[in-house]
């Protein structure tokens, strides 16, 4: 994680929570509003955590992901009421189609990134430290799991710049060249994940894992501030949630559009919006706390 922010400091209850209740209800609304919450304070938040650059090189994935399921959800998807035209197969391409396939590209965008805000928060440490005694074995897999990826890709780049000084690179040559080379670095590559893997072992074997009466040491904290924040997230997420059940967030793309707009439904858009954007307002006050500090 490049730039800390004052919401990874927090008990790693808060952040799972948060995490939770953000992306369940990305998932479950379907409002445009929510959505575009949804989406637009994911990237705020995103742009926090790891600076604007690497949010526009994270663009150049997400936009073509977008159109991609935009148009294919039309060409697969013929409900609606407003026909716009008719496609060589037949099939008539409405308005509604269109939009429903728009709403699930901002979906999907929103879900990836807000996976992404919850691996630069959520570390290793913090998952074995909520799940470890609950689900042993689950979360010791699970955070080896998502710390061998980033491993992966750093032994990657440490391999194939090796390979390119003594003039092996992947680019250049022949296609049978580039196989050669390719098939060298992949072997590399799980040579170093299988010892990898073994000295892990050896060293969690060492450290006494599974071993009845074992303790572990642990850094976090439950304080005040984390107090006040669990009660903030689940009287916001208790009033998002009777939104939702009683209908105040819901809208249809078929065969019609239509969905709950209004001064009251909007509350609870409000209240969306204030969840999602926790972590940047927390950001905030720290900030200003710390400037009246050093105006002192």
């Amino acid at each position: 994680m490049e730039h800390r922010d004052a919401f990874s400091g927090c008990h790693p209850a808060i952040n799972f929570i948060y995490f939770a209740l953000v992306l369940v209800f990305t998932m479950v609304f379907l409002h445009p509003v929510s959505l575009a919450v949804s989406l637009g304070t994911a990237l705020a938040y995103a742009a926090m955590l790891k600076g604007g650059r690497a949010i526009r090189s994270g663009m150049k994935i997400l936009v073509p992901m977008m159109l991609l399921a935009a148009i294919l959800n039309p060409a697969f998807n013929h409900e609606g009421v407003t026909i716009l035209t008719y496609l060589p197969s037949g099939n008539p391409l409405t308005l509604e189609s269109i939009l429903r396939g728009l709403a699930g590209a901002v979906m999907l965008a929103a879900v990836i990134t807000w996976f992404q805000c919850y691996s630069a928060v959520m570390t290793s440490d913090k998952f074995v430290y909520l799940f470890g005694r609950i689900i042993p074995a689950l979360s010791l897999v699970l955070s080896m799991t998502l710390r061998f990826i980033p491993k992966v890709r750093a032994q990657l780049s440490v391999v194939t710049q090796a390979q390119r000084c003594v003039g092996r690179d992947v680019s250049q040559g022949s296609v049978t060249q580039r196989v050669r080379t390719g098939i060298t670095i992949l072997s590399i590559l799980i040579t170093w994940s299988l010892e990898n893997a073994i000295e892990t072992a050896d060293s969690m074997k060492s450290r006494g894992y599974g071993l009845p009466g074992r303790t572990a040491f642990s850094i976090y904290r439950f304080d005040k501030r984390d107090k006040a924040l669990l009660v903030w997230l689940l009287a916001l997420g208790g009033y998002i949630l009777a939104g939702w059940l009683t209908g105040n967030l819901a809208w249809q793309y078929a065969p019609i559009l239509q969905g709950s707009v209004g001064l009251f439904p909007m509350t609870f858009q409000l209240a969306y919006l204030a969840l999602c954007l926790t972590p940047v307002l927390l950001k905030r006050k720290e900030d200003r706390a710390w400037k009246q500090l050093q105006t002192k």
